[in-house]
């Protein structure tokens, strides 16, 4: 049905018309609580073989949802119930702001590509923490911050601050982008000594707002894109070290355009932007396999990036994922799209005889 009626009904919108239109109704279905019961019965894997420990976390299973989809952090409970192991919302700015002008998200489908240009539109990191702030969460929920567009890059530390201040009660973890590529000059928060002073002072602020609060702080990670070098992933790992971050996200879009099979003037009058999907599947579990072997188990990896079925999951782990996220893969396969990954990976756990999905983690790196 996903694929022969509503998937074709819904590709006949804009992307971002559709997606706001399609998770607004979903949303308020799923609020009934017999209609939400019975969505997660459908769509939900219980296996204990699945569940992972990262980050001083527990996750019933690998597979999340990757920031950009809940944008404004209203969604989470109703995508948990389709299955998701995790949800991060996001990214929130310590501003409101719309945004690049529309339209700014397309489709390729011919390579079951997204490309985007959004720029952060969000309601503000205030507006969302307080709705959060006595909300009910069921899922894992990362909190994704980034950086308002009007804030100079030397004013960064003090705009995401003021995010983490207002959102690090209700995360249970946080997530720190500075690999967008559709925010001028985020990438540079990404050179190491622009990073060292914005990363240290987050995880010091961290730990003293939790101290204040007298329980256990929240897992800082930090998020980096796929066009990176040797060196400057190097220099990320040893810098994470140093100021004790507690995991790596990895990948963001790209802003390469291979490979892509659609004719190059076409992706090109679509314009800028991140490129995600299928044709980030093999050079972001490359990004990885490398990740992994340099950080040498100091810290897990989420890793996101061209995810559109089970196996791929299964070999993003293989390379070195302790957690997979998923966003373009979601968007083309549907609302049984992470069943139909737990059910891979629980066939691929029957015929390797293993006893849970943490055994493979690294194995092909």
């Amino acid at each position: 049905m996903w694929r022969w009626i509503l998937r074709p009904l819904l590709f006949t919108l804009d992307a971002e018309r559709a997606h706001h239109v399609t998770m607004r109704l979903f949303a308020a279905l799923v609020a009934l609580g017999p209609i939400r019961a019975l969505v997660r019965w459908w769509y939900g894997t219980s296996d204990a073989r699945l569940r992972v420990s990262a980050f001083g976390l527990d996750f019933d299973g690998p597979v999340g949802l990757a920031a950009g989809f809940d944008k404004d952090a209203r969604w989470y409970n109703a995508l948990h119930a389709l299955g998701f192991d995790f949800v991060e919302v996001g990214t929130l700015t310590g501003q409101a702001q719309a945004g690049n002008p529309t339209p700014r998200l397309f489709r390729i489908p011919a390579d079951k590509a997204l490309l985007n240009r959004f720029g952060f539109n969000n309601r503000g990191s205030e507006a969302a923490a307080a709705d959060l702030r006595d909300a009910h969460i069921e899922p894992v929920l990362g909190v994704n911050i980034g950086k308002s567009k009007v804030v100079p890059n030397e004013d960064a530390a003090s705009d995401y601050l003021a995010s983490l201040e207002r959102l690090q009660s209700r995360a249970a973890y946080i997530a720190v982008n500075v690999s967008s590529p559709n925010t001028k000059g985020l990438r540079d928060l990404q050179q190491a000594d622009a990073l060292r002073a914005l990363l240290d002072a987050i995880c010091r602020r961290n730990e003293a707002l939790a101290a204040d609060r007298g329980v256990d702080r929240p897992p800082v990670l930090v998020k980096i894109a796929p066009d990176m070098t040797g060196e400057q992933v190097d220099e990320i790992v040893a810098l994470c070290r140093e100021v004790g971050i507690d995991g790596i996200i990895a990948t963001n879009t790209t802003i390469a355009r291979e490979p892509l099979t659609t004719p190059a003037a076409e992706v090109e009058a679509l314009g800028a932007g991140g490129l995600s999907g299928a044709p980030l599947t093999d050079r972001s579990r490359a990004f990885v396999a490398e990740l992994y072997r340099k950080v040498d188990g100091a810290f897990p990896i989420i890793g996101v990036g061209g995810i559109m079925n089970g196996d791929d999951a299964w070999e993003m782990m293989r390379a070195g994922a302790s957690l997979v996220q998923v966003y373009s893969g979601f968007v083309y396969g549907g609302p049984g799209f992470v069943r139909d990954i737990h059910r891979t990976l629980q066939r691929k756990l029957d015929e390797r005889g293993l006893t849970s999905i943490t055994e493979i983690v690294g194995e092909a790196a």
